[in-house]
């Protein structure tokens, strides 16, 4: 008989791998073996070109980027391009800019019409060469005239000492001048000519020694004669431009000429009317402008008055032909020219201007309320009666009057609670200001005593004293960088105030590397006020691919333009009639609203002074300037970033401060405003991000010492000194120097003595450290104003790091 069910296999029945079909045969299917692309590909790179086909489209790259650097160079200096600027740039306090100026004045052919109001500047035009130039010379010493003009200039020409080279003061400017960028440059030699053939071969030799370092590979160019000029001239009409990031993004003009209308209601507001040459993008209307050094501005509209600096100027008749050379002069504010034949290009669209407003401005009232219950109603007014006190008023004083009547006491006590954040854990700034208002207070007795003496001898003994006191706070901030350096975020636990009351703001992290911490916890009232972006780096993006597909409307690249700027303060002309270069760049949506900025910098190398965190500082970030206060923490990939007290000169740091938003790239300099009014140039970056929710933690570390050490438990002493802080902080995890963990397992007695349990015997010279952590945020100190810099000097009065010593 035959089974009715079919036969199932037991199961020790053999299980045989299935076919694996190999690369010679099957489909790609099969042979992809169930994986999936990562990425899929478009579909013009799935057809693969032939060997032929790449070396043509190779080709073709190739002389797309020729003529597109061939182009741009065709263009400077050309027709229907902006003047080619040089800005002169004299490296010594004897390199002779002015016999450098006469010389590239002295070209046949060309026309040279000089500027009045400013020394030095003038402009160059061959029309047989088809180039137009424009000179402009910045004064020596006056560090933000260089920085601005080094800004929108196409190339600086440096002037050299034939002995020299380059001074101190010629170094630091050099030294700004690399850290902002850039553009492209050349090295003039003026003078020696006096000198001996063989002296002047030798004094050559060493001076392109000495440059090999700062320019590697720069030519140097002598200045004597009219061919050298004119090779000069050819040199800086062929050579690659140098691009900054920062500038070709955004529209800028060094203004040639302009004019102060002032408004109806005061005289010191007014239109400022600029006149110069659209460089780097077209300039739109509706964008707002920020003329450097003094603040962000609305347009009215946009003029098109005729071209001062044309190649093929309109013959007057009765006027006789140019010569081979003639000089026009012409005024700074050009009215005349300005007046005929003035078309309007575009006028400002109020619907679509951009917006001056730079903060948010909070609503206290934004919080969803509700009514009061009845019941709440009847707690709250059962807490005032038991809070209700008994206080002393004069008589005739309502119940309302005498609300307001607070003790001395409770007034001290709130003080203390808003001081308590600000105060530093090492109490050292303390010290430092309180040694500062007790010398102001003994100098006053001894300024009335001083009325016999001679003001000379008067004046002479108050500066040393200055001097003296100068360098008194400057070893107390040496020894202050010490100690952080050998016991980084110690402090002591204060005896006067229990520690849990002390360190009530700060908490205990597991790992602070991976436990977390909510950005949008316990956000300061000024996070109310600034702006921040969904998706910082998605929207950065959008707007570059906009300005690389050229979509917006406006005044193009080398259009001679006149600019309405509206409620500028006449403080912007008079510094131009003064002969300040006057700079205007065109702001990028969302550029003018203020957020938190992070820059990535380095100390320089010529400043060792200690720089704290929270002191003020002055930024050179991009086309800005400002001053404010920053906060430094460590540069690392994690989620959270430890404070650091001090600029570090060994590593790179993150420097955060409230600003106005600006899109990176974009260089950074910090310099520190010494007593007497000049910049000392401290590090130097680039800006990293726009992100308020970048978390910035400060650490403290309270430090024991083990009074008795048993196999894995201690008694540890002088970390606290009550019962109750021991018991507070019982939870927090303890570290040792020596690499050892461990918790707190029960306080002993009331002096602050405890038994902790560690994860090995500690040994005798071992010290047990708390870590606590607080999130810290900068201070909104952000000024627009910056004081104009002294001419430079080197300071001899820095404490070497050597001659500090530890007490």
């Amino acid at each position: 008989m035959v089974a009715a069910g079919a036969h199932r296999p037991g199961p020790l029945k053999q299980q045989n791998k299935a076919h694996k079909g190999g690369k010679h045969s099957g489909s790609s299917q099969r042979r992809a073996g169930g994986r999936v692309s990562v990425k899929a590909q478009p579909r013009r790179r799935l057809r693969d070109l032939s060997r032929v086909d790449r070396r043509h489209q190779a080709l073709q790259l190739r002389r797309q980027r020729k003529e597109a650097v061939l182009a741009e160079k065709r263009s400077l200096g050309s027709r229907d391009g902006p003047p080619h600027l040089v800005v002169l740039v004299p490296l010594h306090s004897r390199a002779a800019a002015d016999d450098t100026l006469h010389l590239l004045q002295s070209q046949d052919s060309a026309v040279v019409c000089v500027d009045e109001g400013r020394a030095g500047g003038f402009a160059l035009l061959c029309p047989r060469l088809k180039q137009r130039w424009r000179f402009v010379t910045a004064q020596a010493g006056d560090l933000h005239a260089v920085l601005d003009l080094a800004k929108v200039a196409d190339s600086l020409l440096f002037i050299l000492d034939p002995f020299d080279g380059w001074d101190s003061a010629g170094e630091h400017c050099l030294s700004c001048l690399f850290a902002q960028g850039l553009p492209s440059y050349a090295l003039a030699v003026p003078g020696g000519s006096d000198l001996p053939p063989k002296k002047r071969i030798d004094s050559r030799k060493k001076l392109a020694k000495a440059i090999e370092k700062r320019f590697p590979e720069a030519k140097l160019f002598p200045l004597n004669t009219e061919q050298e000029s004119s090779l000069l001239l050819r040199h800086l009409a062929t050579q690659k431009q140098r691009h900054l990031a920062f500038r070709d993004r955004r529209a800028h003009l060094l203004a040639y000429a302009a004019e102060f209308v002032p408004s109806q209601e005061s005289d010191l507001v007014g239109t400022l009317k600029v006149s110069g040459f659209v460089r780097g993008q077209t300039l739109d209307v509706n964008s707002l402008v920020h003329i450097v050094g003094h603040g962000d501005f609305q347009m009215s509209q946009v003029d098109a008055p005729p071209d001062p600096l044309s190649l093929n100027p309109r013959v007057v008749k009765g006027q006789k032909r140019s010569q081979d050379m003639e000089i026009q002069d012409d005024s700074v504010n050009g009215t005349d020219e300005m007046e005929e034949d003035v078309k309007v290009l575009m006028k400002a669209d109020p619907n679509k201007q951009e917006s001056l407003q730079s903060e948010v401005v909070p609503d206290p009232m934004e919080g969803e309320q509700t009514w009061p219950t009845e019941e709440e109603l009847q707690e709250a007014e059962a807490s005032l009666k038991a809070n209700r006190k008994v206080v002393k008023v004069p008589k005739g004083t309502s119940k309302y009057q005498a609300a307001w009547i607070v003790d001395d006491e409770e007034e001290g006590s709130q003080e203390d609670d808003d001081e308590d954040d600000d105060i530093d854990d090492d109490m050292m700034e303390e010290a430092v200001s309180q040694e500062g208002e007790s010398s102001e207070e003994e100098e006053e007795p001894a300024e009335e005593e001083c009325e016999t003496m001679t003001v000379s001898e008067c004046l002479r003994d108050d500066q040393y004293d200055e001097k003296v006191e100068e360098d008194e706070q400057m070893l107390e901030r040496y020894k202050q960088e010490r100690m952080d350096e050998m016991f980084p975020d110690e402090v002591d636990t204060p005896r006067d105030v229990p520690a849990r009351v002390r360190f009530q703001k700060y908490r205990g992290l597991k790992s602070f590397r991976t436990s977390p911490w909510d950005p949008k916890e316990n956000l300061p009232r000024d996070y109310a006020r600034i702006f921040q972006f969904q998706d910082f780096s998605r929207t950065r993006k959008h707007l570059f691919r906009q300005i690389e597909k050229e979509e917006t409307e406006g005044a193009s690249v080398g259009w001679y333009v006149t600019l309405h700027v509206c409620n500028v303060p006449v403080s912007v002309m008079e510094s131009f009639k003064e002969g300040k270069p006057l700079v205007l760049f065109s702001l990028l949506p969302h550029e003018q609203k203020m957020s938190v900025l992070n820059f990535l910098v380095r100390r320089h190398p010529s400043n060792s002074e200690p720089v704290r965190a929270k002191e003020e500082l002055i930024f050179h970030c991009g086309f800005r300037r400002f001053r404010a206060s920053p906060l430094f923490s460590q540069h690392t990939s994690a989620d959270k970033h430890k404070l650091e007290r001090f600029l570090r000169p060994d590593t790179a740091l993150v420097v955060t401060v409230y600003a106005p938003i600006t899109f990176p790239p974009a260089s950074v300099l910090l310099f520190k405003q010494r007593s007497n009014g000049m910049h000392d140039l401290i590090a130097t970056g680039s800006l990293l991000s726009v992100d308020p929710d970048r978390i910035v933690i400060k650490r403290l570390v309270l430090s024991g010492h083990p009074f008795k050490i048993f196999t894995k438990t201690a008694v540890v002493r002088y970390m606290f000194f009550n019962r109750e802080d021991v018991m507070w902080f019982k939870p927090v995890e303890l570290r040792t120097k020596w690499g050892r963990r461990g918790h707190i397992k029960e306080p002993l007695g009331t002096h602050g003595h405890m038994k902790c349990h560690f994860d090995g015997q500690l040994k005798s010279q071992d010290t047990v450290l708390l870590n606590l952590y607080k999130r810290v945020y900068p201070k909104w100190t952000y000024d627009p104003h910056v004081p104009e810099p002294v001419p430079w000097v080197r300071s001899e009065s820095a404490l070497p790091v050597q001659e500090v010593e530890m007490e």
